[in-house]
């Protein structure tokens, strides 16, 4: 009996213990970013404005609907640390990372190919008063 618990607990620990580490998260940073509704229409374009200085590699936020805005982090989630920033497609549905071709969807940051495994960094958004997009964390 002792041998198959011990048995059964090295298994165990080689499941546990054999997990390959996915890499390095992208860090939290503070954002707090604010623009009007109508000079995100004049600086973005096909309705996603690339921000720099802001967040780990910069901020891309897209216009869904009216009124309706998604923010994720530029930084691609596959090696992080050496943050790579994604450049939105000609599609204007994807993004791609340049440095390891990794994709994202623009609609909620889900990977699409290979070698993404996580998601983009998300943040929050919403529109005040005065047609003000906030964006933060």
């Amino acid at each position: 009996m002792i041998k198959k618990i011990t048995g059964a607990f090295v298994v165990l620990l080689l499941f546990v213990g054999c997990g390959k580490d996915e890499g390095v998260y992208i860090p939290n940073v503070l954002v707090n970013f604010q623009i009007t509704e109508a000079e995100f229409s004049i600086k973005a374009d096909d309705n996603i404005l690339l921000v720099d200085n802001q967040g780990v590699a910069g901020l891309m936020i897209i216009k869904l609907a009216p009124g309706s805005y998604v923010a994720f982090d530029r930084c691609s989630s596959v090696n992080a640390e050496q943050r790579c920033k994604v450049v939105p497609d000609d599609n204007l549905i994807t993004a791609t990372d340049p440095c390891s071709g990794a994709k994202f969807l623009l609609l909620d940051g889900s990977p699409q190919k290979a070698p993404a495994v996580r998601y983009l960094k998300v943040y929050r958004t919403s529109v005040g008063s005065g047609g003000r997009i906030n964006v933060s964390n």
